[in-house]
């Protein structure tokens, strides 16, 4: 198994890339991904493929979409059996009325956040670290 498991230890070690360009997620009913678009994401629904990519590839090649978001990439190495992770970080933004779309790779998290609530996202990331190692901190006594 790769990547880190331990909650404690990913939400301690959490830091965070907020990715350039807005991001928007599209249906194509057919499956049918046009030649020469690039996508961040691609996944075979029963409906449709879902696309996920740039707004203005979007726009280039004249696909509908929806939720304009900022990608922010979470750089610990969590595992893909990691438990709470992804809850965890997804209790915190609720709390401040954030919604957000989560999408795991093999080596990292990212998080699909509305936008123009980048900022605030990547300030509740670094608060949730920060107090995961206060606790840590406060749990070994020192």
């Amino acid at each position: 198994m790769s990547g880190e498991t331990n909650l404690n230890e990913l939400l301690k070690t959490l830091t965070a890339q907020l990715v350039e360009g807005v991001y928007v997620f599209a249906t194509l009913p057919d499956g049918s991904v046009p030649e020469n678009i690039t996508t961040r994401m691609v996944f075979q629904e029963a409906e449709g493929t879902t696309l996920i990519l740039r707004k203005s590839e979007a726009e280039t090649f004249g696909l509908a979409y929806e939720f304009p978001c900022r990608m922010i990439t979470l750089d610990v190495h969590s595992s893909l059996e990691a438990v709470g992770f992804i809850a965890h970080i997804a209790k915190e933004l609720t709390k401040h009325d954030m919604g957000v779309n989560p999408v795991s790779g093999f080596f990292h998290d990212h998080l699909f956040v509305p936008d123009g609530r980048e900022n605030d996202a990547m300030r509740i990331l670094e608060q949730i670290a920060r107090d995961s190692r206060t606790a840590d901190y406060l749990l070994r006594g020192e």
